[in-house]
């Protein structure tokens, strides 16, 4: 069975939201092929901090790309985007005890 098409869409919609959620750039590898049982879907892409794909490698072999960041968009996507401003830290206790141990 091959999950290809909607296991690739959901990952990068997770990649783009780490980008929007945070406010910065994101580079998300992921490698082409198959190994064993496992698919790899190829289409690396790096996301600006809105979320927006800048440039994206093939699905069917390698490449290597090189991507111009304009790193003043990172102080103007928290400023007019802020969702780290409301996160609540105070609130995470609970979340991490189940995978950290005390």
């Amino acid at each position: 069975e091959t999950y290809g098409p909607a296991q690739y869409s959901a990952w990068q919609t997770m990649m783009r939201s780490h980008s929007i959620a945070n406010g910065l750039f994101v580079g998300a590898p992921n490698r082409v092929g198959r190994e064993g049982e496992i698919e790899f879907w190829g289409g690396s892409f790096v996301s600006d901090p809105y979320g927006n794909v800048l440039d994206q490698a093939v699905h069917d072999g390698e490449q290597n790309l090189v991507v111009t960041c304009d790193l003043s968009l990172i102080n103007t996507a928290r400023t007019h985007w802020p969702f780290f401003r409301d996160r609540r830290i105070d609130a995470f206790g609970d979340l991490q005890r189940r995978w950290c141990r005390d």
